[in-house]
């Protein structure tokens, strides 16, 4: 007679491998913390930030003023979209041609964004960029449930 099955090994060597996966997840996205947007510091970039910038921040994100500001950095701007892959216009089909280290990275883009806005909110940042970038219902909710998650400002209105 045979012993009974015991999952603990099979258990253990899915646990160290899940591990192993969300450790060089991790890794990936500590590698892109490092490079984010780097390209605004040098040429054609910078001196295009170095005057808009402080125009932005003034601004109500979506704003019809907003959007006229964003035009006005001209190549630049789409320049930094070139280089940049957590941007959706860095795609040509947009957010569709994203992967998830680059939704993590624009998400969490989106959020520092909002702090350097005096009406700032990634809830309404989140809305706004649905609209904008044509994104679905359910990747604007796995969104929100994510700021739900961190706790960010205004999470308990959400629950």
């Amino acid at each position: 007679m045979s012993e009974p099955y015991d999952s603990t090994v099979d258990t253990n060597d899915h646990i160290a491998r899940v591990q192993q996966l969300l450790r060089q997840f991790a890794g990936i996205l500590e590698e892109r913390a490092i490079v984010h947007d780097r390209s605004k510091l040098v040429s054609p970039e910078k001196e295009v930030f170095d005057v808009v910038t402080p125009k932005l921040k003034a601004l109500t994100y979506g704003s019809e003023e907003y959007k006229a500001s964003l035009a006005e950095m001209g190549e630049a701007l789409n320049h930094h979209y070139l280089v940049n892959s957590h941007h959706p216009q860095h795609y040509p089909n947009g957010i569709d041609g994203m992967n998830l280290f680059d939704l993590v990275e624009m998400f969490l883009d989106w959020k520092a964004a909002t702090e350097r806005h005096a009406d700032g909110n990634i809830w309404t940042s989140i809305e706004t960029n649905k609209d904008r970038f044509g994104i679905s219902d359910q990747l604007a909710g796995i969104l929100r449930n994510t700021a739900v998650g961190l706790r960010w400002q205004g999470w308990d209105k959400e629950n």
